[in-house]
């Protein structure tokens, strides 16, 4: 039995910090605690992690793998399994595009899963910092995303360089690679068959060498009558001559053909997929708070990158050149290194910048509309945080 006047029970309360303490919950820094939350939990979700190794490594991996052995089994029938064109092709062809998109989907992924499995509201009664819940999730995705895009490249810039063919071909033609121009000269008076029976030329000309695939031009053999071109050497017969002037006009797109990529050309490239990713991940994570759902940001993104970017970047509209300028895939792709293929058209081989073909835009211009799509894509899911009722 209990007291008549014995005093009502007071409800539980949160302790009170120490006095002279400061409550560091209100803080708009993420500590590394919250961070290593937010990566545990984007880690633990198997299909999405099943979905960025594929891409980004298995996808590269089983393409090289399959080029091996198919080199391996029939060396005559198939090429080798890595060198130059292999490398152009991957990095621009398929990890610059694939990678934006399965980086936005880890990104549309983070700035909704609390939402949608309704934890928001657990998170914003412990007090912490809604900014700094929201800017967690930004280290806590790109150490996700980052060592993936940097094993799967690593994984074709090592087969690249490892399998790359032995020797160039060019025009049809097994040539020395790295060559100067008398270099090349040289190889061409030692070899007048192979050059004037494959390599490309304009002018209409004739030669005594038989190439077996009829007269005229590359691929056929006609004679040559009278005394050597003028300007040729004269210790040269009329076959060599010819062989020299052609291997002389065709040496600036020769130069441009290596066996395997250079060492700046792959850091280069290695860092631009990378952007890509950094980019595709932040705007995910922005738009997908902003609308408080993954799929419909996803599809926006895809729409933006196979579509809208392609066409704005190469179709120049009256009136709204600034406008299409402001799109961040044409920002990037303006950024891409020299010597690969233009990401979204498969134009712009490696004989030329890719950049030529987009529409035209400093390299100030492209850094600053990267910067700004960083910034206010940031500032926009972190508003939407801030202010999203729980």
């Amino acid at each position: 039995m209990t007291s008549v006047g014995a005093p009502a029970p007071t409800p539980l309360t949160a302790a009170a910090p120490p006095r002279g303490s400061r409550d560091s919950r209100g803080s708009w820094i993420p500590t590394p605690a919250m961070i290593s939350t937010r990566f545990m939990e984007l880690r633990r979700r198997r299909g999405l992690m099943i979905a960025l190794i594929v891409v980004n490594i298995g996808i590269p991996t089983v393409f090289l793998l399959i080029r091996l052995l198919a080199h391996a089994i029939a060396p005559r029938s198939y090429g080798p399994a890595g060198g130059y064109d292999i490398y152009t092709n991957i990095v621009a062809g398929l990890m610059y595009v694939f990678g934006f998109i399965i980086a936005a989907t880890l990104g549309c992924t983070a700035g909704s899963v609390d939402l949608t499995e309704g934890m928001f509201r657990h998170l914003v009664v412990t007090g912490r910092s809604r900014l700094a819940l929201y800017l967690a999730r930004i280290p806590a995705g790109l150490a996700i995303v980052v060592p993936l895009v940097a094993i799967g490249f690593t994984v074709v810039c090592a087969v690249c360089v490892l399998a790359a063919p032995k020797t160039l071909n060019y025009d049809g033609a097994n040539v020395p690679a790295g060559l100067s121009l008398s270099g090349l000269e040289h190889w061409a008076a030692d070899h007048p068959n192979q050059v004037v029976c494959n390599f490309s030329y304009d002018q209409p000309i004739s030669t005594n060498v038989s190439c077996g695939n009829g007269p005229g031009g590359p691929g056929g053999g006609v004679t040559i009558r009278g005394p050597a071109p003028s300007g040729a050497q004269p210790a040269l017969t009329p076959a060599k001559t010819l062989a020299v002037r052609i291997a002389a006009s065709d040496y600036a797109d020769y130069r441009t053909h290596f066996l395997y990529p250079s060492d700046s050309l792959m850091v280069k490239s290695g860092l631009w997929i990378e952007l890509e990713a950094v980019v595709g991940f932040i705007v995910g994570l922005g738009l997908a708070s902003l609308m408080g759902q993954r799929t419909v940001p996803v599809i926006l993104l895809i729409v933006l990158e196979l579509i809208l970017t392609p066409i704005l970047s190469m179709h120049r509209i009256p009136h709204l050149s600034n406008l299409q300028r402001s799109i961040v895939g044409l920002a990037t792709a303006h950024l891409e290194p020299g010597g690969l293929p233009l990401a979204f058209s498969g134009g712009g081989g490696p004989g030329g910048h890719a950049a030529s073909l987009l529409l035209p835009e400093s390299t100030t211009v492209a850094v600053s509309v990267i910067i700004a799509w960083l910034v206010v894509w940031t500032a926009l899911g972190a508003w939407r945080m801030m202010t999203r009722d729980a």
